[in-house]
Order: structure tokens, then C-alpha cells, then sequence
């Protein structure tokens, strides 16, 4: 099953599922928030009831952002991207030993996410840049659990997959990483979730003996094939990063759990760190930016115009006085 939310040619916003090459909307109002809430079970019903139900062409609708979440980590799963980004960081390749210790994630903004087909509106910046990455969606059902989950219990809350466009504003990004917090402003102006959520069992036999997805990912910039990986060269495979977030924490239908890059030319900061400079050149106005993953399908998105914002002013000097 795809489940997926679009604009009709009139401007209402629908939700429902997509089937073959044609859209069908959720009976009795459902959205893809309740159905997510109902676990996959749920949606199978749902699903069985709309099969003779009236059908729109996909090309007659505009594909949105597949879900508004309730929250969105991004992990750092793959060694291949750590050790690249590292070498345009440090100079040299280098993967921190605390990065194989536990896997390692951010929260990110839900507020800026868009669908395929999108024009991105990044700040000013002279580094920006993509991240092809896959991320699971969070969903429930009867008694599902929420907190502490062991592997198999992470497994059964996994509702299914998008693809995720971590854009990033590399130049933004570094600064604020000097602070050691962060990533901020370099990634909270925009990510990119779609085409729809495909289930989990229709991901299923591409799993390996050990639960990782063994589906090839691509990056494509105006055409030209910048970066491939397969995804079961994470660290850890997704029940186990759900697992990890919901440790003394929980997680609801709804979250967004992104894979974090992809190795092997998942984004331009990789491939910057290993060609020793800005090779290929970072985005630009215009440029096209599409991922694709087996099983999943593919997002497209168009670079925009940079959006200026105020001025920040520098820190003030410490010379107040204290209270005494």
C-alpha cells in the first residue's frame, strides 16, 4: 500500500492511497494521521474498501509532503558519509569512536517540510547542498508501545517508508557546529519527504538475514548521477535506531525517523571532503535535485531563489554587573 496526501486541480487538499497510476481518497474522512494511528492493520481495511471507490490520474494532482509529522529525528547511520564529510571538516577522514557506540540522531523542524515537485527556498549560503537519505514511518494500533521498545517491538511500529531530502546550508551548518549544538539553521529551512509512504511489508523481502534493507539508492543532480549506495550499509539497521529513540523517551504514530545520508556520494559534503574542494559544485539557483530508492520511488525538487533574512546582531560584551 502507498499512502499519500495531494493538491486536486481545484486547490482542496485530499488524502487517501495511491494505487497503480491513479490517486483515491480515504473513506469517512480518514487522513493519513488516523490511518497511521490505526497501524497497518487498520489501513489494509481500509484499503479493501476502496478498491472499486472513483480514481484520479496522479497527473492531475500535485503530490504534498505524505504525512504532516508529529516529530522528526535524523540519525547519522552510515560510516561511508561520516568518514567523507570528515576529511572537508578535519583535513582527514575520521569517524569519532562514539559514533559506533550508539547511533546518533537530531530533531529537525517539522514546520518546513515539503513534497515532490517543490521549489526549495534555502537561505543565503554558499554551500548548499542535498542528502539522499530513506526514513521510516512511525505508526500504532492496538496496545502499541511506546517507550523503552526492545527490536521486535520497534519492528511492529514500523507503519513504512519515504524517501527524505535533508537540505543542507553547509557553510550555515559549520558555524554552528563550532558552538557544539547543532545542526540548526544550516538544516531547518527545508526538508523534503515523498513521494508517498509505501508499507512496510511491501519492503519486506528486501530485507536481509540480519534486518537490514538491502535497496539501492541514487542521487541525481540536473541529470547526471552524482551518488548511489545500497541502505543496508548502515550501521544499524531501523528497528534498531527505533529503538534507540524511544530509550527513557517515546515514540508516537506520526514520527519521522530519517536514515541519515547515504554513502558514496549521498550529498556534495561528502564528495567535497574526498576531491579535496568544491567539486561538484555546490547548488545553485535552478538546479534540479532527484533521489530515487528502490521499492520507494523518487522525489524531484527545483533549487529556488536564496530568502534573505535580518541581521543577527554579535554577541554583547560580558561587562554587566551581577547581582549582589
Amino acid at each position: 500500500m502507498k499512502l499519500a496526501r495531494w493538491t486536486n486541480l481545484d486547490g482542496t487538499v485530499s488524502e487517501g492511497f495511491v494505487i497503480e497510476d491513479s490517486t483515491v481518497t480515504f473513506p469517512d474522512g480518514a487522513t493519513v494521521t488516523s490511518v497511521l494511528e490505526l497501524g497497518i492493520e487498520g489501513a489494509r481495511h481500509l484499503f479493501d474498501r476502496v478498491q472499486s471507490a472513483p480514481r484520479t490520474l496522479l497527473s492531475q494532482v500535485r503530490l504534498l509532503a505524505p504525512l504532516p509529522p508529529s516529530s522528526v529525528r535524523d540519525f547519522v547511520a552510515f560510516e561511508e558519509h561520516v568518514e567523507g564529510v570528515s576529511a572537508g571538516v578535519e583535513g582527514t577522514s575520521n569517524v569519532p569512536a562514539e559514533w559506533y557506540q550508539a547511533p546518533t540522531f537530531y530533531f529537525t523542524n517539522p514546520h518546513t517540510i515539503s513534497g515532490t515537485g517543490a521549489v526549495i527556498r534555502p537561505p543565503v549560503s554558499d554551500r548548499l547542498d542535498f542528502e539522499l537519505e530513506l526514513a521510516v514511518v512511525i505508526g500504532g494500533g492496538p496496545s502499541a508501545p511506546e517507550s523503552n521498545l526492545d527490536v521486535d517491538q520497534s519492528a511492529s511500529v514500523i507503519f513504512g517508508y519515504c524517501i527524505m531530502n535533508d537540505w543542507s546550508a553547509r557553510d550555515l551548518q559549520a558555524r554552528e557546529m563550532q558552538v557544539r549544538l547543532g545542526p540548526a539553521k544550516g538544516k531547518d529551512f527545508g526538508m523534503t519527504l515523498g513521494p508517498w509512504i509505501v508499507t512496510a511489508d511491501e519492503l519486506a523481502p528486501h530485507l536481509d538475514n540480519e534486518g537490514f534493507l538491502a535497496v539501492r539508492a541514487e542521487a541525481y543532480v540536473n541529470g547526471d548521477l552524482v551518488g548511489e549506495d545500497l541502505v543496508s550499509n548502515m550501521g544499524w539497521p531501523f528497528p534498531e535506531l527505533v529503538a534507540y529513540a524511544s530509550r527513557n523517551s517515546r515514540v508516537v504514530a506520526g514520527d519521522v525517523l530519517g536514515s541519515g545520508t547515504v554513502g558514496n556520494g549521498g550529498c556534495l559534503g561528502e564528495l567535497w571532503g574526498r576531491n579535496g574542494g568544491l567539486t561538484p559544485p555546490p547548488l545553485q539557483p535552478g538546479d534540479s535535485v532527484r533521489l530515487v530508492i528502490e521499492g520507494v520511488g523518487e522525489i524531484q525538487n527545483t533549487v529556488g531563489e536564496p530568502v534573505s533574512a535580518p541581521p543577527i546582531p554579535m554577541a554583547r560584551p560580558r561587562t554587566r554587573q551581577r547581582w549582589t
